[in-house]
């Protein structure tokens, strides 16, 4: 028998004033998956993660969060969900253990249980050995991982990871994803929110890119690639002449263009490096397996949003 989904949304819609930030969207999350929102600054993923968490009022449309209706129950949807928010938002006046057990008397779990579900957190997250230290003695990684664990304290039916890793370094970040794909093991349901490509290519199951309050693409990462990119690019180096662009485009080819360089999308990337190089050997060229940031660039442009 068949779960049913933790999330649905039908045409949904959410409006501030004369803007539309989310604009008629549909999707279905599933339990036990990991479900990625990307895109630009001011596409509107925060705000349908601020819906779904009951804290912004939905203008139009239909959203339900673990069967219930978000306008009609949103005090029980918000005992069932766990939020890691970007803003290290903990409490300075208490050491780390207190952060956790203070954090949980909202979901009025008893005294001896909150440090019982605290303590094996710490051990989750390698945060064990700092339970009595004060946060601002933390590591931005450690920081991370604890608003994480905070957000596991009520042991929540959907866990929403706002930017987990911003700033963090490779290592801290690899120790967050293998927590997250332990948590996926046990079969929690996660949305996820990043700017790093690498890091929704690894981790979701599925995902959707969003531009101006609508979704560009949703499917699985793979898909996405093959579908929008394909196998490889060739980026190349432009000479001033621009001659080799001008070539690439002659030929019929994806091309994009950087301020320095060129992407050329094909299945035959191999092959069209060779001749390009034939035809113009003193500009340089690399062919390298297509990626999700290659998607994300070609569908939402390369130019700086702010």
């Amino acid at each position: 028998m068949s779960m049913p989904p933790v999330v649905v949304a039908r045409d949904l819609v959410k409006k501030f004033e004369d803007l539309t930030a989310v604009d008629h969207i549909d999707f279905i999350i599933e339990r036990g998956e990991i479900f990625g929102f990307l895109g630009p600054n001011g596409a509107g993923k925060s705000t349908a993660i601020r819906m779904i968490q009951c804290v912004s009022p939905v203008t139009s449309g239909k959203l339900e969060v673990l069967g219930m209706d978000v306008t009609e129950q949103p005090r029980e949807i918000k005992r069932r969900v766990g939020v890691a928010p970007q803003d290290n938002n903990l409490d300075p006046d208490f050491s780390v253990l207190q952060n956790l057990t203070s954090y949980a008397r909202y979901f009025d779990i008893p005294r001896a249980e909150a440090t019982r579900r605290a303590e094996n957190l710490l051990e989750f997250m390698q945060l064990t050995e700092k339970q009595d230290t004060k946060i601002e003695q933390l590591s931005g990684g450690m920081k991370r991982r604890l608003i994480v664990a905070r957000a596991l304290i009520n042991d929540p039916d959907l866990l929403i990871l706002d930017e987990p890793t911003t700033g963090l370094d490779p290592q801290a970040r690899h120790l967050i994803w293998e927590r997250i794909r332990q948590l996926r093991k046990e079969d929690k349901t996660i949305i996820l929110t990043t700017h790093y490509m690498d890091e929704a290519e690894q981790l979701c199951d599925r995902l959707v890119i969003m531009e101006r309050g609508k979704f560009l693409v949703e499917g699985a990462p793979k898909e996405l690639i093959q579908k929008v990119v394909g196998e490889c690019v060739m980026e190349v180096i432009e000479l001033d002449d621009g001659a080799a662009e001008t070539y690439l485009r002659n030929t019929g080819l994806q091309v994009e263009r950087s301020a320095d360089r060129l992407y050329v999308y094909s299945e035959e990337c191999r092959t069209i490096e060779q001749e390009f190089r034939h035809r113009h050997p003193n500009a340089s060229s690399v062919v390298r397996p297509a990626t999700l940031e290659d998607v994300f660039l070609k569908l939402t442009g390369r130019r700086l949003r702010e």
